[in-house]
């Protein structure tokens, strides 16, 4: 009996062995999988090029888009980037089934699972259904583009990133902050109107406060900073007290430089005054 199911087993390796054999030099078989392999590579290579031309499309229509209609460069580069994904996310997934399709699987049941998986993931994902709809929001009635500046909540930084989920905003000490779209509620842009630099200068009240101004003034009209909208403004005394009297100086400049913008006229003045108060002393 032992040696009846020794030459059986025997039997039924061999036979594998020979399917095996045969498989492999039939040439019908690879055939077969060279034509599969260049239908597969086909479609991977048309799905990227479809890509590719809707990329160059939606590129070209907000090229367009911009010239025709007021919009800020940075939102385009935001809405073009977001068009960009959802398109490559939708094209990939078609790729992906038609690829599928080539190995003989019944798609059928495969999209009736993925509907049904959807469907309860769709309720266990308010949270994240309302971050992608608060997204869209944010970037259709462009509250902040990437590149703006912005103060939201507890944090303040620079955008980076405005994703389908969340929004990623760098703090100028170098923190990245990852905020998902349905917690942004009050947002204060600094980037979309021009800035207002306010300096304010004390003068002694021993100064002469006409040369004073005089010497300001000049200043400021020589005054070489690639953020200033324009000249900046001696708008006169800001306040009095019992040592010194305190001019004020109002400069309009790019959408948050007025830190840099302070920085600059503080030493061209610092300067100017200075040299007037060396020339007062020598004279």
């Amino acid at each position: 009996m032992r040696k009846i199911f020794e030459v059986d087993n025997s039997e039924a390796v061999t036979e594998v062995i020979e399917d095996a054999y045969n498989w492999v030099v039939n040439p019908d078989v690879w055939r077969d999988i060279g034509i599969g392999a260049i239908r597969i590579l086909l479609i991977i290579a048309f799905g990227q090029l479809v890509i590719w031309i809707i990329h160059k499309a939606i590129d070209r229509f907000l090229e367009r888009d911009t010239k025709r209609l007021p919009l800020r460069m940075r939102r385009v580069q935001t809405v073009g980037r977001l068009l960009k994904n959802i398109a490559s996310y939708v094209l990939y997934f078609v790729i992906g089934m038609l690829v599928l399709s080539e190995f003989n699987i019944n798609l059928g049941p495969l999209l009736a699972g993925a509907g049904v998986l959807g469907l309860a993931i769709g309720f266990g994902a308010q949270s994240l259904v309302k971050d992608v709809i608060a997204g869209f929001f944010i970037i259709l009635e462009d509250q902040f583009a990437v590149g703006d500046v912005i103060e939201t909540g507890k944090f303040k930084g620079t955008v980076e990133v405005i994703g389908l989920r969340a929004t990623r905003i760098q703090s100028w000490t170098g923190e990245v902050h990852i905020i998902p779209n349905g917690m942004i509620s009050d947002v204060t842009n600094f980037s979309l109107n021009n800035s207002l630099a306010v300096i304010d200068i004390p003068i002694p009240h021993e100064e002469n406060i006409e040369r004073t101004t005089e010497a300001i003034n000049h200043t400021l009209s020589q005054l070489k900073e690639p953020n200033l909208v324009r000249t900046p403004e001696l708008i006169g005394i800001q306040s009095l007290n019992a040592s010194e009297v305190v001019l004020r100086i109002v400069a309009e400049c790019r959408p948050n430089t007025q830190a840099a913008v302070t920085r600059a006229i503080n030493i061209a003045l610092k300067k100017a005054l200075d040299e007037r108060r060396m020339e007062k002393d020598n004279g």
